[in-house]
């Protein structure tokens, strides 16, 4: 399965190399994108769990790193989420 990795931008100007073990992401993000931070959040969640259910259907076992990357979206979007206007930025596609 061809992996892909993507580069966001927090609201607060941190940022972080998501990794996906499929190319669905593509279907989902659009570079230099700027998303609210709940449409971000329910977009790698969708995306993630097709791109581990993927995994699944190929390998027998979900993605562990699919699963751990969305746990980890989650966790920081949560630090983010009581601040008015919080936005993630999809910079682009590492192929």
């Amino acid at each position: 399965m061809p992996e892909i990795r993507f580069q966001i931008q927090w609201s607060d100007g941190s940022q972080d190399i998501c990794y996906s073990p499929s190319l669905i992401v593509k279907e989902y993000f659009v570079p230099n994108t700027e998303y609210t931070l709940e449409d971000f959040v329910q977009r790698s969640q969708t995306a993630l769990k097709i791109a581990s259910d993927r995994v699944q259907a190929k390998y027998g076992m979900p993605c562990s790193l699919a699963l751990n990357q969305l746990h980890k979206i989650e966790t920081k979007a949560a630090q983010y989420q009581n601040l008015p206007q919080s936005t993630v930025q999809v910079i682009r596609f590492l192929e």
